[in-house]
């Protein structure tokens, strides 16, 4: 059944690599907890105890909200086909921007996407698998077609707008960070 690791090894890593999907986790000690499907190539392992994940301008920005104020993280997968798997990743993570010193460095690990807003460099200090049994099966048909197209048709000045109105403050009135774009 489960097990706890100091880190990922081979197989987890390429088990994660394989999946279209996952999940993002975090927390205040108070307010909403936020719980948030990822999908596109978005997620890179950098080594058996750190990932980053870019994420990409859409209607909220909780996790960078949280991680201000508790860099706790929590990252989950599941295996829809093939044998049952669930893998959570615990630990901690620092956001970063476009003008961080360490943005050009790990952005360089993704495709250029239009609607690139942060990057989140995830520290792993425990990982978890587990069984996985009651997980159903589910057939992957690909990925939507719709974010990059929409990103893309807002241009730069519109990405802008739509993060300062819509990406700055979480659902519980935190700040999220954001700094201002030129």
């Amino acid at each position: 059944m489960g097990k706890q690791l100091p880190g990922l090894n081979t197989k987890l890593i390429e088990f994660i690599e394989a999946q279209p999907l996952f999940f993002v986790a975090t927390a205040m000690e108070d307010g909403k907890i936020n719980l948030s499907p990822k999908g596109m190539d978005t997620l890179k392992v950098l080594g058996n105890n750190r990932v980053v994940w870019l994420n990409l301008t859409g209607s909220g920005n909780e996790t960078a909200a949280h991680l201000q104020k508790h860099p706790r993280i929590t990252l989950m997968f599941c295996a829809f086909e093939g044998p049952p798997l669930i893998l959570r990743l615990y630990g901690t993570a620092r956001t970063l921007h476009k003008n961080d010193p360490d943005w050009e460095e790990l952005y360089g690990h993704f495709e250029d996407f239009a609607g690139s807003r942060q990057l989140f460099d995830v520290s792993v200090n425990l990982v978890q698998t587990s069984c996985g049994m009651g997980v159903p099966y589910l057939e992957y048909k690909g990925e939507r077609d719709m974010l990059e197209p929409w990103a893309r048709n807002l241009g730069t000045e519109g990405l802008r707008e739509y993060r300062k109105n819509k990406n700055s403050q979480s659902l519980d009135g935190l700040d999220t960070g954001l700094p201002p774009e030129k």
